[in-house]
């Protein structure tokens, strides 16, 4: 993962909320049978900016999904969301996952699926235009997302930077 300009949140001051992305059934085979086990990948946001994701597992579903939101709390960042929508196009990649996000119009919703749409949703974002290549493994997808979101930079700090004016980032004069 590209670790631009990453800012890390703390969980205790701010509200999250959850969503579980993929329960995973794993057998074990011993003497008596089979022996199950299940992990959890779980994405929670605050729907203003802040994400995270998380991986849990244990010998029941909700020991792992409540580990996985734990987890999940560890790892929040702040993802600049502009208007509703994502600043610019960006590219992220995981392992075999590469994700696609594109800035959309008002109006146009979440155009994602699965892993991607889960991650976009507890963000904030409320406008993309996203596209899922290569593998659609969600816990691939999931970090392939976040890669992508951790590369944007905010329109107000690329003006600051370059000591423009917000009218000439968007008009490029």
């Amino acid at each position: 993962m590209s670790q631009g300009n990453i800012t890390k949140v703390k969980a205790a001051e701010i509200e999250l909320k959850d969503r579980v992305v993929a329960v995973n059934r794993v057998a074990k085979v011993v003497k008596g049978g089979r022996r199950f086990s299940f992990s959890a990948i779980i994405v929670v946001g605050d729907g203003h900016g802040v994400v995270g994701y998380g991986l849990g597992k244990a010998n029941e579903v909700t020991d792992a999904i409540t580990k996985g939101i734990d987890d999940a709390k560890k790892n929040l960042i702040k993802v600049p969301v502009f208007k509703g929508t994502v600043p610019h196009d960006s590219i992220g990649k995981y392992s075999g996952g590469f994700v696609l996000l594109k800035p959309a119009a008002p109006g146009t919703g979440v155009i994602a699926g699965g892993a991607m749409r889960a991650v976009l949703e507890s963000a904030g974002v409320k406008d993309v235009l996203a596209k899922s290549k290569g593998s659609s493994n969600p816990h691939n997808v999931v970090k392939a997302t976040f890669d992508a979101l951790s590369s944007m930079r905010d329109p107000f700090t690329v003006a600051k930077h370059r000591g423009i004016s917000m009218k000439k980032v968007f008009n490029g004069q």
